[in-house]
Order: C-alpha cells, then sequence, then structure tokens
C-alpha cells in the first residue's frame, strides 16, 4: 500500500488532535458570562455605542456594564457584574425612560423585541437580572438532570430526588462564594436604582409583565419617588407564584363556555372541562411501544394553556386542547416527548428558587393544606416549579430581604393592570381582588380572548403601542384598538398528532438511513476488496453525519421504547449508536482483506474504541440537543485519528 508523506499524516493528525482538544475544552470551559472590569466600584457603569434588533429593525442603543455588590447587607460583598441595554428614543423631545422588568423568574431580561413600541416616548433600558444576565448565573444542572432521570419531571417518586437536586445545587454554588441570599427581588430592585442614578435620570417609567410585576409592585413600595407611571401585564400577585387550583379550573369552565359558543368545538365535545379531566384522570401510560409520561403531558398544558395566539403554537391553547379531544394517544405522547425536551431547561432554576423563596411560606401552607384537592390538570405544575412539599421552599436559603415584602402594600404610583381574560397563568380576578384596591391611583384593562404575557404583545400590536405610549405620556387609558379575539379552537397549524407523527418518522427513517449507509459501506468494500487510501477517506468524511445521526436515533428509540427513564441527548442514548455506526463505517471503508486478521482486529478494536471515546468526548463538551452533533465530530475525528496509525506499509494495491 503507498505510503502517506509524513508531512501529510503529521498535518491531518494535527488538525485531528486540535479538533479533540477544542472537544475537551468545551467540556471544562465555563458559560460565557461578564467579568467585573478591574478596578470597578460599586454603581460605576460604562457604556459604549451599539445597535440592538427589535421587532421594528435595528435601533441606536448604548451597551455597557454595571457593578453591583453581590449582596447589599454584606459590606464586604463580592461585586458581581450586570448587563445595560439603552435603547435610544426616536423622539426629539423625549420623556421619562421605560424600564423593562420581564417574566420569568429564571430567565433572561435582556430580550426585549417590543422596545421599538415604545421609543417614540423615551429610552428603553433593559438592566440584567443578577443570576441570569450578569457574571455569576446560577444554574443547576443538578436540578434537570432529575426531572429526565425518572418516570416525569414531576412524578411523586421523582419529586424527592429533584428536591435534593436543588438543595446540593444551593450547596455547590455556595462552596463556589456564591452568596444566594443576595439574589432577592428587593437585590434586582436595587440593581435597577444603581442603573438609573449612573444614567441621570430622575424619574423612570416601568414596563413589567408576569413574574416580572412583583419586582414592579415592590420597587414602587421601596421608591415611590423615583418612578412616574408604571405599567403591569399579567400580574403576578403575593403568594401565587404557583397555580391555584381552584382558579386554574374556573379558566377551564370559561373555556368550556366559549367551546360550546364555537360550532366546531361543540361538535366534538358537549363539555370540554370534563373531556380533559378525564382523559387527564386515566392518562394513557403507552402508544403502542412508546412511553407517555403522565406529568409531563400535565404541566406542558398548564403552560400552552396560558397563550390563545396563533404564534405560540404549538405552545397554546387551541392546539393542546385539541390534543385532548382527538383521542389520539400519539397527540398526548408528543406532549410527553416535548415536556422531556423543553421543560428542565426552560429556567435558570437556582435563580428561579432565589426568586421564589419569597413566596415560601405561602408554598408551605399550599402543602400543608394538602395541595390539590383535585383539580382537572392536578398538582403537576406546582411540583414541577417548586419540587413537591420537601422542594425548593424547604431546602433553599431564604433571603431576609423577603420578610417585609409578602403580602400587598398600598401604592399611590400611578399604574395600568393590563390582563388578559383567559389567562391561565396569572388570572385576572387576582390582580383585581388582591392588587387593585391597594393602589390608588390604579386602573385595569382586562382584554377580551387574551391569556398571558406573549398574548398582550402579539395581538394587534399598533394597540398596544397606542395604549402605552399614552399612559405614559398622559396617563389616560385608551384601549379601543383592541378587539376581542376569539379563541380559534379549530385554527392549529401543527397538531400533536402531526408532531407525533414528524418525530417518528425522522427517528425511524434517520435510524434506518444509518443502517442502510453501513451496510452499502460492507456491500461496496467486500465488492471491489477495498477501497484506495483516498476512496477511504472521502467515505468516512462524507458518512459520518448519516452514520452518527442514525446512530443517536437508534438510540432515541431505545429511550422512547424500553428505558423512557433516560433522555433523548443524554450520553447514554448518544454515544453508543454513534460510537458504534461511525466506528463500524470507518473500519469498513479502511479495512482491506489482504492484511492479516491481527491487523484487521486490531483495526477494528481501536477503530470502534476510538469513535466511542470521541462520541462520549463530544457529548460532555457541549450540553442539549447540541450533543449529538459534537458526539459525530468527536467519534469521526477519533476513529480517523486512530487509523491513520494503524495502516500495514507492507500491503499490496489498493483496489479503485
Amino acid at each position: 500500500m503507498p505510503s502517506i508523506k509524513p508531512s501529510r499524516l503529521t498535518v491531518a493528525a494535527g488538525l485531528a488532535g486540535a479538533v479533540l482538544l477544542g472537544l475537551a475544552y468545551l467540556g471544562v470551559s465555563p458559560e460565557g458570562t461578564m467579568t467585573v472590569p478591574d478596578g470597578a466600584a460599586p454603581g460605576s457603569l460604562t457604556t459604549e455605542p451599539c445597535d440592538y434588533t427589535t421587532e421594528s429593525g435595528t435601533l441606536a442603543a448604548d451597551c455597557g456594564t454595571l457593578v453591583v455588590p453581590e449582596n447589599r447587607r454584606d459590606p464586604a460583598s463580592d461585586l458581581i457584574a450586570l448587563p445595560v441595554t439603552r435603547i435610544r428614543a426616536t423622539t426629539p423631545d423625549p420623556g421619562a425612560p421605560v424600564f423593562r422588568l420581564g417574566g420569568g423568574p429564571g430567565a433572561t431580561n435582556m430580550d426585549f423585541p417590543q422596545a421599538s413600541r415604545l421609543t417614540g416616548t423615551g429610552d428603553v433600558v433593559l438592566v440584567g437580572y443578577r443570576g441570569v444576565d450578569g457574571s455569576r448565573r446560577l444554574d443547576c444542572p443538578e436540578v434537570a438532570a432529575s426531572m429526565r432521570n425518572g418516570d416525569g419531571i414531576a412524578e411523586e417518586k421523582t419529586l424527592p430526588a429533584t428536591g435534593k437536586a436543588f438543595e446540593l445545587c444551593a450547596e455547590r454554588l455556595t462552596g463556589d462564594g456564591v452568596d444566594l441570599t443576595g439574589y432577592s427581588i428587593v437585590q434586582r430592585i436595587e440593581d435597577f436604582e444603581a442603573a438609573r442614578t449612573a444614567l441621570g435620570y430622575d424619574r423612570i417609567n416601568l414596563i413589567s409583565s408576569s413574574a416580572g410585576t412583583r419586582t414592579a409592585m415592590i420597587y414602587s413600595w421601596r421608591h415611590p419617588e423615583s418612578l412616574g407611571r408604571s405599567v403591569m401585564v399579567s400580574v403576578n400577585t403575593p403568594g401565587h407564584l404557583f397555580w391555584d387550583p381552584h382558579t386554574t379550573d374556573s379558566q377551564f369552565g370559561q373555556y368550556t363556555g366559549l367551546c360550546r359558543a364555537d360550532a366546531g368545538c361543540a361538535a366534538r365535545t358537549p363539555d370540554l372541562a370534563a373531556s380533559v379531566r378525564d382523559i387527564a384522570t386515566a392518562m394513557p401510560q403507552r402508544w403502542g411501544p412508546l412511553a407517555v409520561k403522565d406529568t409531563n403531558v400535565r404541566v406542558l398544558s398548564q403552560y400552552a394553556l396560558h397563550h390563545n395566539g396563533k404564534s405560540q403554537a404549538p405552545n397554546s391553547a387551541p392546539t393542546v386542547l385539541d390534543a385532548y379531544l382527538s383521542g389520539d394517544t400519539g397527540a398526548l405522547w408528543a406532549m410527553s416527548v416535548l415536556g422531556d425536551v423543553v421543560l428542565p431547561d426552560s429556567l435558570v432554576w437556582g435563580e428561579f428558587a432565589s426568586f421564589a423563596m419569597i413566596d415560601a411560606p405561602a408554598n408551605r401552607r399550599y402543602y400543608d393544606a394538602g395541595g390539590d384537592p383535585g383539580s382537572i390538570l392536578g398538582n403537576a405544575s406546582t411540583d414541577f416549579l417548586w419540587a413537591g412539599p420537601s422542594g425548593v421552599a424547604t431546602v433553599w436559603p431564604d433571603s431576609p430581604d423577603n420578610a417585609d415584602h409578602r403580602t400587598v402594600r398600598p401604592s399611590d404610583v400611578e399604574t395600568l393592570v393590563v390582563s388578559g381574560e383567559i389567562d391561565f397563568s396569572t388570572p385576572s380576578q387576582l390582580a383585581t381582588k388582591d392588587l387593585l384596591p391597594s393602589l390608588s391611583r390604579g386602573k385595569q384593562v382586562v382584554l377580551s380572548g387574551l391569556g398571558h404575557t406573549y398574548d398582550f404583545w402579539d395581538h394587534r400590536p399598533e394597540a398596544s403601542k397606542h395604549m402605552l405610549t399614552t399612559f405614559y405620556a398622559t396617563g389616560q387609558v385608551d384601549d379601543s384598538g383592541f378587539d376581542p379575539r376569539p379563541v380559534a379552537f379549530g385554527d392549529v397549524p401543527t397538531s400533536m398528532s402531526t408532531i407525533a407523527r414528524l418525530l417518528i418518522g425522522v427517528a425511524v427513517g434517520g435510524a434506518l438511513l444509518g443502517l442502510v449507509v453501513l451496510a452499502l459501506i460492507a456491500r461496496s468494500a467486500r465488492r471491489r476488496g477495498g477501497f484506495s487510501p483516498r476512496r477511504s477517506a472521502w467515505i468516512r468524511a462524507l458518512t459520518a453525519l448519516p452514520l452518527g445521526l442514525g446512530g443517536w436515533l437508534l438510540g432515541v428509540l431505545v429511550v422512547w421504547t424500553v428505558n423512557p427513564d433516560d433522555y433523548v441527548v443524554s450520553a447514554t442514548a448518544v454515544v453508543p449508536g454513534v460510537g458504534a455506526l461511525i466506528g463500524l463505517g470507518a473500519y469498513l471503508a479502511w479495512v482491506r482483506p489482504e492484511w492479516t486478521r491481527k491487523v484487521r482486529r486490531r483495526g477494528l478494536v481501536a477503530g470502534v474504541g476510538a469513535a466511542f471515546l470521541g462520541a462520549a468526548l463530544g457529548t460532555w463538551a457541549l450540553p442539549g440537543l447540541a450533543a449529538p452533533l459534537t458526539a459525530v465530530v468527536g467519534a469521526a475525528v477519533a476513529v480517523n485519528l486512530v487509523l491513520m496509525f494503524l495502516r500495514e506499509p507492507a500491503a499490496g494495491p489498493a483496489g479503485a
């Protein structure tokens, strides 16, 4: 066999080694976060011009870094850095700036494409949330792993392990020097005050949504002198950072009435709530050989029911209600799979826990009273967030900042409360009953046919822009641009049944493609008596992706059928299939029949073993849905690196 020039071999080996080292670096390197500038003082802010992308295009902005104490109660506290973006007003005569407080908790505050609706009144300012956006991020991979390694993300058997995962995360973060008691709503508000002062603003307006409205609420109690007007969309009132089962069932009652008034929906069921209850009470355990996880379906249902808007599909009420009414267990299986993929990584769990502790006493009272008494969707969604009665409320450190802010206080800040009529997350009646009486200058708008926050921003953008800018400029409320939006029960762009069949089709088709490619390599090699070095190299390069993804999808099918406690992108689901198919494919393209049995055996063991190790390295390098791709890269590079050094120099000429 012709020898390869040492220089080419050296270059190829060097490149392969560099790729593997790069994967290893990805595995050990921390997630990219901000750093505290050298010599920075508390309250300092440095900015530079930048651009910010909105739904209306790119706008001029200033991007910077704000430095604040991690815990203002501790004089010796570490400093942390937070991002600040000021999107410049588009009017020559700007009024008070609008500071945005997004929801979550456990979500970023730096993503606000609707900012362009407000720049006609003044600057729009985004201040990153401590624990999510700044130099210290409270990630809890232990929690996500626990949710996935069970029969469902909120199954009774899973909850103790998830509660323990929260406890272990708190211990790890504390051991790393993080003061978890500094990640309270009060400390967040003081971050916004520091940004307001550093930017030179006297008074500011607020736009808040969902859990961010709790921050705006406490802001108005602590610093009324700093605020002009406040708009609160989808209000989360104290003691309600979980779902009240009676209120949720009353929301189902509203949907039932809307269903009866819709000819298409009424033809499918005489009582929508009863139909959903029947399915939820006797949730199918399997769709053929595929496992359906009860709590995954329930929690995904709760979140989907937050929104009525088509733009949120398939995470929308019409889609999930169609799944229940379809009579198709496959639709429920699709929801179960999506729950596994989406929900465990949907929040930064450490920041969620630190924020949520303000409602810990209310949560403990809820569980002490027995929890859910038998509502349609049951206790799963609250268990998902709090890890059950022995979860977050009992194992996460509480901040002394919370004690004085757990009940509603009076406020004379001019406030507009915006609620959706059919919001399953933050029902309008809670804002009306619990908050509005405390607002001496408060007004509420309940928008017909709308659900949670996204519905407000998606439905009639010009109407929301006009209402907000009018209120900020004059204090008057003009919601005339909003019209009632009916629930489009029959408007389901992609049903859960369709998603189920797409998932199965992709998994089975991809796995079969990988096996067919492997068989074709074996057949061609046998017919040709082996491949030339050049042809072998091309085959190994071009078939790595279909072989690797096919191997992973084989693992996915195993997870869905016989090992549902596993996760589709875990190492146990990814590495065996990727390593086996890429290793065997590379070996078959490399080996020649005239080589000795010892050489062939050595090549098989070394090649497949290297592919397994490379796949494991790639899976470790990047988490989540990127893992299969990096596993393919790792396996392909590792097996080719090993095979470069296993060629037999005395072999005869290669076949064409």
